[in-house]
């Protein structure tokens, strides 16, 4: 999400942003890496605010059949 003049982190729930990222592409390296780590949805924002792409890094229960 757009914070300022930079893009910013923050956890669901959370009032405050984690960390301010000088691009877009460093705040989404940042955030996958924290969501692989924590094994949560990763959910990145486009400038307007709307969600762009979520990918999630949880465990499936019922993973799709190959």
């Amino acid at each position: 999400m757009t914070h300022g003049d930079g893009w910013a982190n923050r956890r669901e729930g959370a009032d405050r942003v984690s960390k301010i990222f000088d691009t877009k592409a460093e705040a989404q390296a940042a955030g996958r890496e924290t969501a692989r780590r924590e094994q949560v949805e990763h959910v990145i924002h486009k400038q307007n605010g709307q969600i762009g792409v979520k990918n999630s890094y949880k465990s499936d229960p019922f993973p799709p059949r190959g």
